[in-house]
């Protein structure tokens, strides 16, 4: 048995040493890939001040997969496997997986073109399909969202880049309207000036585009008259909230009325309603 074991050392003692030697020099390359990806990922997260917070995460993923990659293709070359061949086999394997992936595959390619047409920014707030969110992130596969009541949304990228997406930060200002009902019997002009002496009063407004008076409506029981401002996206919940209240305290200082909904009905006596019934 030990003249066997002997025997066969001699005759395959150089394939084992080469062999040997050459798992030993993939484990190495296996961690040092790990730890280069690690530290590149590292390096674009506190790339911050450079780079948009979109990219960030995206391009560190993409960068980690690409180090792998690299080393994957080191270790193949040192157990002399023929890349060509693999890199054509990996290309008909992947257009297989592509067909069976479709769905998981388009999330990337939108992932791409939102990052390339950037329709949005991190902390951009949006709404797409009925969805509201702040961006938080944009990965391979899905846009991280949260909501303005605190719940998280992770929507796949096919979905964003197949609708409509309205972008309330884009242009660093929103606009308000600030819509209250005034009695048919009350003055619109002394309505408006009410609405014009709260905008001039309050500095959160924009003076360009300048503030707007108008009626919007002949409802039932009043008319609608409307204040039309415009605030940096920072003041305009806190404006908006603030001038409903105002304004309706303002309306109500200036002596004009806010009616509440009425309905006039007319009473038909009993004649009537025989003689209806006879005719019918």
């Amino acid at each position: 048995m030990k003249e066997s074991i002997i025997e066969f050392w001699v005759s395959h003692s150089q394939t084992i040493i080469t062999l040997g030697y050459n798992l030993l020099l993939a484990i190495v390359i296996m961690i040092a890939s790990s730890l280069i990806a690690k530290s590149v990922r590292k390096s674009i997260g506190n790339t911050n001040a450079k780079l948009d917070k979109t990219l960030t995460p995206i391009i560190s993923k993409i960068a980690g997969y690409a180090v792998y990659t690299i080393g994957g293709v080191f270790i193949l070359d040192i157990f002399c496997v023929n890349t060509a061949s693999l890199i054509a086999l990996v290309g008909a394997a992947g257009l297989a997986i592509g067909f069976a992936l479709k769905d998981t595959l388009s999330n990337i390619a939108a992932g791409m073109m939102l990052l390339i047409l950037r329709p949005f920014r991190a902390d951009d707030f949006i709404e797409f399909g009925g969805t509201q969110g702040t961006v938080r992130e944009i990965n391979l596969f899905t846009t991280i969202l949260e909501t303005i009541d605190g719940l998280y949304i992770a929507s796949p990228n096919n979905l964003l880049w197949g609708n409509n997406i309205k972008n309330f930060t884009r242009n660093g200002k929103r606009r308000m309207d600030i819509i209250i009902g005034i009695s048919y019997s009350d003055s619109i002009d002394e309505g408006f000036a009410v609405l014009k002496n709260i905008a001039e009063n309050e500095p959160r407004l924009l003076t360009e585009p300048a503030p707007q008076v108008m009626v919007t409506s002949m409802m039932d029981s009043a008319v609608n008259i409307q204040l039309r401002v415009w605030a940096k996206n920072e003041d305009y919940w806190s404006a908006y909230w603030d001038l409903n209240k105002r304004a309706k305290e303002a309306i109500e200082d200036a002596g004009l009325t806010i009616p509440f909904p009425q309905r006039t009905l007319h009473i038909v006596g009993d004649q009537s309603v025989q003689a209806i019934q006879k005719k019918a």
